[in-house]
């Protein structure tokens, strides 16, 4: 019988009412500072997850036996990012009011502030987990507020101080590592202090955001603003699924894959993989 071809991410195309996790892509870069790209981020890692095999060995668990849903990409408008945000924050906050889990997938990394302002809604004592390369706590980009440089003082602005802990930081304006000293908990170059933080936000709500730059670029080097140095894919694996399966996680996206900077294709698989790992950790 033919049936539709509706392109998801690998296995999940569970029915909305019973999924746990709903999954949607923000294919927006439209404030990106350095090579654009990431726009076609979110279609790349659901076009190439289908070369991996549902099941990780990593955990003994496989996607085929959870309820995730892919509802695929927004349509969101170019140019003015407070529309495009305003977009995302509709949809996750549509999400979360139906108790599910809003995963997003980018796109630029501006594109958590709309998530994290629908999870911000719902849980106002709410904690952020930060992976990046790059601090992005401008107070602006070239006199916009509004930009992937920017996307982690907004979150600032939300919530205030000692609310977010950033790892694997290793970029950013001597005026952002000013700021980071008074006001979040920075843990540059490395994961040293991701174990105390978990312990620390146990009984905690929280919203992780993961930038794959956070990766050496000699194993991703498909993203608008690649920096050296960074962390290994089985530091960031086993990181990943250490916070996914130990925090009480209400929003997660993964951002920043510029998959036409890479025409091996090494880096979009290695989003999926990253993903797969998260989504089968958050499984309960």
């Amino acid at each position: 019988m033919l049936k539709a071809n509706i392109e998801t991410f690998l296995a999940c195309d569970a029915d909305y009412n019973e999924a746990q996790i709903v999954m949607f892509g923000a294919p927006y870069d439209s404030t990106t500072s350095f090579r654009p790209g990431t726009r076609f981020g979110a279609h790349a890692i659901r076009s190439e997850s289908f070369g991996l095999e549902s099941y990780s060995p990593y955990q003994d668990k496989d996607l085929t036996d959870y309820a995730i849903l892919d509802i695929g990409d927004l349509e969101l408008r170019f140019g003015g990012p407070e529309s495009a945000l305003n977009d995302i924050e509709d949809c996750a906050e549509e999400i979360l009011a139906d108790n599910k889990l809003p995963f997003l997938i980018g796109g630029e990394h501006l594109v958590t502030l709309g998530a994290f302002r629908a999870v911000q809604k719902k849980y106002n004592d709410v904690y952020i987990i930060h992976f990046d390369a790059h601090a992005d706590l401008r107070e602006d980009y070239l006199g916009e507020k509004l930009s992937h440089a920017c996307v982690m003082r907004r979150c600032w602005d939300i919530i205030g101080d000692g609310h977010i802990f950033q790892f694997g930081i290793r970029s950013g304006d001597k005026s952002e590592w000013l700021f980071a000293k008074e006001h979040v908990t920075m843990n540059p170059f490395n994961l040293e202090t991701l174990e105390d933080v978990v312990a620390k936000l146990k009984d905690k709500k929280v919203y992780f955001t993961l930038d794959l730059d956070i990766l050496d670029p000699s194993v991703f080097p498909g993203t608008g603003t690649p920096e050296a140095g960074g962390i290994s894919f089985d530091e960031l694996r086993k990181a990943v699924t250490l916070i996914c399966q130990s925090l009480d996680i209400v929003g997660v996206d993964v951002n920043e894959l510029s998959p036409h900077y890479d025409q091996s294709g090494t880096s979009t698989a290695v989003a999926c993989k990253i993903i797969r790992e998260m989504l089968l950790a958050l499984t309960k």
